[in-house]
């Protein structure tokens, strides 16, 4: 299930890839813009500025702005920074593997199998939908 802070996040990252690149936003306008607490946003912003997703400018002017251009940018990259890996059982993560404890054959593990199909599609999913498309479908429904 998706967490709050994701949601938070991913809100956030859309508010930003509306506006205008040259322009850093400051957090107070995207706490409101994205209808998220300012403090838990500072947190997650740290996050992403991190994974390198954002860059902070300091100043009066100062704020935050994409780091790349928002087609650049996938759900996923944004997911796996706020939870990690979008595997549901570490022997399938492809970025966090380990074997699981009480597993007697990995080969011929019916849960492992189901799991691969789960995280293969939803990383197809996510690593395939770009802020830019967010923004596409935002736009559609309006």
């Amino acid at each position: 299930m998706l967490t709050q802070r994701s949601r938070y996040a991913l809100r956030a990252m859309l508010v930003l890839a509306r506006a205008d690149p040259a322009t850093p936003l400051p957090l107070s306008m995207l706490a409101r813009e994205a209808t998220v607490p300012r403090k838990f946003l500072e947190i997650i912003f740290f996050d992403l500025k991190q994974a390198g997703l954002v860059r902070a400018f300091r100043g009066k002017a100062g704020g935050y702005c994409l780091a790349q251009a928002p087609h650049l940018i996938s759900f996923g990259d944004i997911i796996r920074v706020i939870e990690g890996p979008l595997a549901l059982v570490p022997c399938v993560s492809r970025t966090a593997y380990r074997r699981c404890a009480d597993c007697a054959d990995e080969a011929t593990c019916a849960i492992r199998r189901a799991m691969l199909v789960v995280r293969d599609d939803t990383a197809r999913i996510l690593d395939g939908t770009s802020l830019a498309d967010g923004l596409a479908e935002d736009l559609a429904a309006a």
